[in-house]
């Protein structure tokens, strides 16, 4: 039985939706959870669900909680918060991998500091998911770990960004494309066409350049870019698709005649949303750590959690830290 640890306090909402998705994951895959942080608090949110009784669920205390507010430093000052809790099980091996909701910056650094880097990466990165036209996920990275990047960190995001695709994902053999202002590989700045070489002997299928609009087109399944770049692009589209659902709402609403269209509309709103709804995907893992930590959005609901134990327990029935240790080793042998 795969157990996954999860930070009760860190999500906007806490600890409600970490103890829903808690319930739906033991439930639905039969993981075990660890719900980390005050007892008394999870304790009381779990007995609003009487059916979560016979469930592999228990509570860890962790008697500190790093808020939303709080400096990275916190990183250091708070020892006993529910992040550091959590990745201390990871690390001892009472957890296989830990989940937050919380603040992203001291979640990042928590791990870090308490998990340690694979050997062979300069710096791990925070991978994001998006949705395609095509229906088949993209994995972006870096999307806010590492604002400065050199060609070689950027080199070993390509290959941890494509074992993830690989063994996650499921995608047979998956394309990996940097990203710039061009297709053609003369484009972009100093930082991407010194990474392009380095990516064409690394042994993926990379196909060079893409563009802003393939974040959703299909074109690969894997994009690399500084962690600048990526949170600036995974911020603007997170606005955009709630902008988009908020209107195609509206124009619905405003333009529905008679129940079956009523009903016909509505069903494929809810078709649209579920395809663009970040929660589907859980959150973003953290590639180059020695364990298992995926960082949740803020406002992740249940539904994300519950995902994002998922993502967890198939990233650590996976081997992918073992995956990308060999391939970095293998790269460095090859020169």
């Amino acid at each position: 039985m795969v157990t996954i640890a999860v930070d009760a306090m860190g999500g906007d909402k806490a600890p409600g939706p970490e103890v829903e998705g808690a319930i739906h994951a033991a439930k639905q895959f039969g993981h075990r959870v660890l719900l980390v942080g005050d007892r008394v608090t999870v304790q009381q949110e779990l007995d609003l669900h009487p059916s979560a009784k016979n469930l592999p669920i228990e509570i860890v205390h962790a008697p500190e909680r790093i808020t939303m507010h709080d400096h990275v430093k916190a990183a250091r000052s708070k020892r006993e918060s529910s992040m550091h809790v959590c990745a201390r099980l990871v690390a001892t091996g009472k957890a296989d991998g830990f989940i937050s909701a919380g603040n992203t910056g001291a979640c990042m650094a928590i791990a870090k500091m308490v998990l340690g880097k694979l050997p062979g990466v300069d710096r791990p990165a925070l991978s994001g998911v998006f949705p395609t036209i095509k229906g088949s996920p993209v994995v972006v990275l870096d999307v806010g770990a590492n604002v400065d990047c050199e060609p070689q960190m950027l080199a070993h995001f390509g290959l941890m960004g494509e074992v993830y695709s690989r063994h996650v994902l499921k995608v047979k053999r998956p394309r990996v494309g940097l990203l710039s202002i061009g297709e053609e590989e003369h484009k972009g700045n100093t930082l991407t066409r010194d990474t392009t070489p380095l990516l064409k002997v690394m042994g993926l299928h990379f196909i060079g350049n893409v563009e802003g609009r393939d974040l959703f087109s299909g074109a690969a399944d894997v994009i690399v870019c500084d962690g600048f770049v990526g949170n600036v692009a995974l911020k603007v589209s997170e606005g955009l698709v709630d902008m988009i659902r908020l209107m195609l709402r509206e124009s619905l609403e405003a333009t529905l005649s008679g129940k079956i269209g009523y009903a016909l509309s509505r069903s494929a709103y809810k078709e649209f949303k579920k395809r663009v709804d970040y929660s589907e995907f859980g959150g973003a893992p953290l590639l180059g750590v020695k364990g298992v930590c995926i960082i949740c959005h803020g406002r992740s609901d249940g539904n994300a959690i519950k995902n994002a134990i998922r993502v967890s327990a198939e990233f650590f029935s996976s081997k992918v830290n073992q995956r990308i240790e060999d391939e970095l080793r293998e790269y460095a042998k090859a020169g």
